[in-house]
């Protein structure tokens, strides 16, 4: 079984257990503290990667971490995942259980590269179209990409919409290319 499936199964597993026991904000909290931690230490993501390293190891490094700062629910599920031989999925988990946690909560993550940096009433505006566009709560993320020459090209999820000056001038060019001009 891929990764992905059962990354995707223990984030699910634990998606459930929040919501039965009604602590699924701070669960979702919790995991995004994990995720930080372990994206901002590659090495910490290494050592739970490495089959090498013992399972009791692995769980003495998750409790001197996370113990007194996540919820009980948390650990127990680090902990059960470590005993599984799963301590190398846990970074994976997480971020399943964050893209789980917001198709949940009816959650879009789009982003918006742009020319330059938008305003944030520009950037209300745009969040706000889109999640009447598609019915859900939108968070909108802007980035830079100075090829663009003016506009944007907003992406939520497959989806892509390119107002920008550069995708109007390669449409233009399309259109000439594919014409039959003697």
């Amino acid at each position: 079984m891929s990764e992905f499936k059962v990354a995707s199964r223990y984030a699910k597993s634990l998606i459930d257990l929040s919501q039965e026991r009604g602590v699924l904000e701070e669960v979702k909290q919790d995991m995004e503290q994990f995720i930080d931690v372990l994206y901002t230490n590659k090495e910490l993501q290494a050592i739970f990667r490495n089959p090498i390293v013992k399972g009791d190891k692995k769980s003495n490094i998750l409790n001197a971490l996370f113990e007194k700062k996540v919820h009980p629910s948390v650990m127990a599920f680090f902990h059960i995942m470590v005993r599984k031989g799963r301590a190398g999925i846990l970074y994976p988990t997480a971020q399943e259980f964050i893209r789980e946690y917001n198709d949940v909560k009816g959650i879009v993550h789009a982003t918006v590269a742009s020319a330059s940096a938008l305003s944030e009433a520009n950037l209300d505006a745009l969040k706000n179209a889109i999640a009447k566009e598609i019915n859900k709560e939108v968070v909108l993320h802007n980035e830079v990409d100075p090829e663009l020459i003016g506009g944007f090209v907003v992406r939520v999820g497959d989806r892509q919409i390119d107002a920008s000056l550069a995708g109007r001038l390669q449409k233009l060019e399309r259109h000439f290319e594919s014409s039959s001009v003697n």
